[in-house]
């Protein structure tokens, strides 16, 4: 059974106008995804800016409100939850911040912002507080003595550290990473990546990797869906995905990652004409009368896309 199964969900916010403020349109942030993450499996969501997949990530924590749909995890659906049961569920969700200058309280030290979910959650001695923090903090490959600092003591790269460790202090079940590493130095980036891929060896984590950049997508996950315009355009295997797109976005994503190779750039070139030309002659046929993303139809067993 899946540990996380979206069902057909929608978020929508309504836009007001007028003297006393009707709802007169909305905005369909997320317009209908269905997805399902195995445990122990990297799922990722790939889009550009606005395409609804943090939407997406966030409904799931439950901090933007599910219009309709189902969003089950452990079986159970978190929309129809109450207040007070969604809050234990809270503790075996967490996330992973894109930001890590402004998701880190700066009036905080490093000991009451990793201690902070323990503290919601759990009664501890202070004596058995610090012992935890300082066993997340070895595990993030960080020093005990780091408690008693303050976020800007440190580097972008430590403090996305930071916020690993305060996301794995509840022993979580699932992690939702939202753009982790985009605010860093690329060369950080990769250090921050497969540090994330050992500590859900060591964990057994099961991650929502949500970013921009394919690139990442590709490196970190197991299956991946490619968001646009609030709905899924095509589903598959992070492999047949990239080495055969059959969405132009997706199609686009893939060209416009850069290839400096030399063995390869003149492929890369011819593969980003065709993709320019099929854009300019047959964009529109990937798209209903209303501009709406078609559903998904399987090309196989283990690919989808959004197709008419």
């Amino acid at each position: 059974m899946a540990l996380l199964k979206v069902n057909d969900i929608k978020v929508y916010f309504p836009v007001r106008g007028g003297f006393f403020r009707r709802v007169i349109d909305q905005v369909r942030a997320v317009d209908g995804v269905s997805f399902e993450l195995r445990e122990g499996e990297t799922y990722g969501l790939v889009g550009e800016s606005g395409s609804g997949k943090s939407t997406t990530g966030k409904a799931i924590l439950l901090l933007n409100k599910v219009t309709s749909g189902e969003i089950l995890f452990d079986g159970k659906d978190l929309t129809k939850l109450g207040k007070r049961e969604a809050r234990s569920y809270r503790q075996d969700i967490q996330m992973i911040f894109q930001d890590p200058y402004s998701s880190l309280n700066p009036k905080k030290r490093v000991l009451d912002i990793i201690a902070e979910p323990l503290r919601n959650f759990q009664r501890l001695s202070l004596n058995e507080e610090r012992r935890q923090v300082q066993f997340y903090l070895e595990k993030v490959g960080l020093s005990p003595d780091s408690i008693h600092k303050y976020p800007h003591e440190f580097s972008g790269g430590q403090r996305q550290r930071i916020g690993i460790a305060r996301s794995l202090t509840l022993k979580p079940k699932l992690i939702i990473a939202d753009e982790p590493v985009s605010a860093l130095d690329v060369s950080v980036q990769a250090q921050v990546l497969n540090f994330l891929q050992d500590l859900q060896k060591e964990f057994k984590l099961t991650y929502l990797f949500i970013s921009h950049d394919l690139g990442v997508i590709r490196h970190m996950c197991d299956r991946m869906g490619v968001m646009y315009r609030g709905r899924l355009v095509e589903e598959g295997t992070s492999k047949e995905i990239y080495e055969n797109p059959q969405h132009i976005y997706t199609k686009r994503l893939i060209a416009a990652i850069p290839d400096i190779r030399p063995e390869t750039r003149e492929r890369k070139g011819s593969f980003r004409q065709a993709v320019a030309k099929e854009y300019e002659e047959s964009y529109s046929s990937y798209f209903d009368e209303t501009g709406r993303v078609y559903d998904l139809k399987p090309v196989s067993n283990t690919h989808w896309v959004a197709l008419p």
